[in-house]
């Protein structure tokens, strides 16, 4: 399994993603489930991914294929898309098409597979907008009342989400929300693991502003979650009933 998330503030947007994949207690591996495309200055789009990696690595190739096409048009390629409600829309329409293939070729063995994505980004001169397309290609987007979205194990890391992100807040306050929400479920879920790959887009940038991959062991996330975890035992020990 996995955990991704992605914050849509006014000065910028925030995605954070693991890296672990299992298909059992004894079949765990890393691999990337954040994916880049960008034209600095110009476009960016950021995809965040869960669920069957086969279709996950069969979708972002797609993708990939028809940018590099000779043929590419702004009906198929998300760097020629004229807005970021259409590259949503060429994500979704290439999630499904990937989807139903591995779902016909796993048929015969009564099986399926499943995947949803993150889409973030921002084209020259249109908005910031964040999206969460689904497993048939349908997509909803992330809004002022709701400035986050969550894929794969979204349970143990929403309620700090809940209860700090607004679109008002800061980058900083946002990094550290979307880095607790992570420990969080880090804590409580085996089935998502360490490194993890962060991004930034600041507002208007047209480019990831900044990336990282923290470590297991890191040292700055070791002391947040350390300052934490002793925050909350602080807190809960205020409490009265």
């Amino acid at each position: 399994m996995t955990y991704c998330v992605g914050l849509l503030l006014d000065r910028g947007m925030i995605l954070l993603s693991d890296t672990r994949t299992n298909a059992g207690l004894d079949n765990i591996a890393t691999y990337r489930k954040m994916y880049t495309f960008e034209d600095p200055g110009e476009r960016v789009v950021v995809i965040l991914a869960a669920g069957s990696l086969s279709v996950t690595q069969t979708t972002i190739a797609e993708l990939n294929e028809a940018i590099e096409s000779p043929e590419a048009t702004p009906e198929s390629s998300i760097m020629q898309a004229p807005t970021m409600l259409k590259v949503a829309a060429i994500i979704g329409d290439t999630l499904s098409k990937v989807r139903l293939s591995v779902d016909d070729k796993l048929a015969v063995m009564r099986q399926g597979a499943s995947a949803s994505l993150i889409v973030a980004g921002q084209r020259k001169g249109g908005t910031m907008r964040l999206f969460l397309v689904y497993p048939e290609g349908n997509f909803i987007e992330a809004t002022d009342d709701t400035p986050f979205l969550q894929i794969g194990e979204h349970k143990y890391g929403k309620p700090i989400l809940d209860r700090i992100v607004r679109p008002e807040t800061s980058i900083e306050d946002g990094l550290k929300a979307v880095l607790l929400s992570m420990d969080s479920t880090l804590r409580s879920n085996l089935s998502v693991g360490m490194p993890l790959d962060l991004a930034v887009i600041l507002a208007d940038e047209c480019r990831v502003s900044s990336r990282r991959r923290i470590e297991a062991g890191d040292p700055d996330f070791v002391q947040m979650s350390l300052a934490w975890s002793q925050a909350l035992r602080d807190s809960f020990a205020k409490i009265e009933v």
